[in-house]
């Protein structure tokens, strides 16, 4: 035991150090063996698809009217807990949610979210593969209520309005952007933190901004 210290000692670990990393490890592992173990119960009871090697880090908040779906593919991580946000602290778990009938959510293999909220009303949010979400991004396909006559917006859910939504296989949204309905997010693009997405952005590039704008392409040299 005193060799064990002793070496520890020479490669600068401290009691700190290792208390440190036995703490992370520790909120690590237990938390993605609950909120695995959480989501798996929760798919099959309310029969959500979930592919193979799905893991979770806290609770995922799982909403199904009947008559709409949810699918989630292989390999997909959901991070729902600040002890394991990398980037950010985290405002709420990670959301998926389709109203009724025709409402889709469709998750490709090896997405990673972290805090992410998604709504489907009445039609199809569609994430590709490897699809990376920043902490805190929201993705719509409505506005929920009809914007005119003023005095109905209370009212009338405007449904006629509604328009899918779909982000191509490696997309990148950073952190606390908001993609709005109608949106078509090209494979490989980049999307700034913060950024607010109304239009199609093409694919391989990077886009930021309040509209959300393409500021460059990628390489040529990645775009193969």
């Amino acid at each position: 035991m005193a060799s064990l210290w002793r070496k520890a000692r020479e490669r600068g670990l401290t009691l700190g150090n290792i208390a440190s990393y036995l703490s992370l490890t520790g909120m690590r592992l237990g938390g993605e063996i609950l909120g695995t173990l959480a989501i798996r119960l929760k798919a099959r009871l309310l029969g959500i698809s979930l592919g193979s090697g799905v893991t979770a880090h806290g609770p995922v908040g799982l909403l199904r009217w009947p008559g709409g779906r949810i699918a989630i593919g292989h390999n997909v991580h959901f991070i729902s807990s600040w002890r394991r946000s990398t980037a950010a602290t985290l405002y709420a778990p990670v959301r998926l949610r389709v109203f009724g009938p025709g409402a889709v959510i469709e998750i490709g293999d090896g997405c990673e979210l972290s805090g992410t909220s998604i709504t489907a009303r009445s039609q199809t949010i569609r994430l590709g593969r490897q699809v990376l979400m920043g902490p805190n991004c929201v993705i719509v396909d409505s506005d929920f209520h009809a914007p005119w006559p003023a005095h109905q917006r209370s009212s009338n859910p405007g449904y006629a309005r509604d328009r899918a939504v779909c982000i191509d296989d490696y997309a990148w949204i950073g952190m606390q952007s908001l993609i709005l309905k109608g949106v078509h997010i090209g494979r490989g693009a980049i999307i700034g933190a913060g950024s607010v997405v109304t239009h199609d952005i093409p694919a391989m590039c990077v886009a930021c901004g309040n509209p959300c704008r393409v500021v460059k392409s990628a390489p040529e040299s990645e775009c193969a």
